[in-house]
């Protein structure tokens, strides 16, 4: 089922415990239509204001004891949007995210698929659609209890191999 962006906004308030989400994509066109992405591009500070909307809400939820937690695959090397959102992790984890990320290699292996997601609560899917110049185009709610098992299944083997983003951000910076 089909929902409608405001719809996949509320979600992230009313959800009971974890929103976990599984970032595949090698660009995403919102971020790069951000000024904090323009910045960043240039060299400069991202310059990331964590007063914003966004992040009030996400340590309103935090304090709530709700978690937040990502995986994101980033190749080797990484693109530039997977280095913005590698600066990117700091804005989140301050705000109280758990981010973590994998080589798209270890991905490969461990056979996660190639979609953006995000699970909530361990029972819902809302699977991220996009269109071939990378801008998200529909959410789409999945239910099945075998697909949310399989969802379950693959952020139980991603969160397990993927590491912090302060050590991956050490691994990309002495690779250099």
């Amino acid at each position: 089922m089909l929902i409608g962006f405001e719809e996949f906004a509320g979600m992230f308030r009313t959800f009971a415990h974890t929103a976990w989400r599984l970032e595949t994509r090698r660009r995403y066109q919102s971020d790069e239509e951000t000024e904090t992405y323009q910045r960043f591009m240039r060299g400069e500070d991202a310059g990331w204001d964590l007063d914003d909307p966004w992040c009030t809400s996400r340590r309103e939820q935090s304090a709530l004891g709700k978690r937040f937690e990502r995986v994101r695959i980033a190749d080797n090397p990484p693109t530039p949007g997977q280095r913005y959102l590698l600066d990117n992790a700091r804005r989140n984890s301050a705000v109280g995210e758990d981010i973590r990320n994998l080589w798209r290699s270890e991905a490969e292996r461990l056979q996660l698929p190639d979609e953006d997601f995000w699970l909530f609560d361990s029972r819902v899917i809302a699977r991220l659609h996009f269109d071939d110049d990378d801008r998200m185009t529909s959410v789409e709610l999945v239910t099945d209890p075998v697909e949310v098992s399989r969802a379950c299944q693959v952020r139980d083997a991603a969160w397990h191999h993927a590491v912090p983003y302060e050590t991956f951000a050490e691994q990309v910076s002495s690779a250099e």
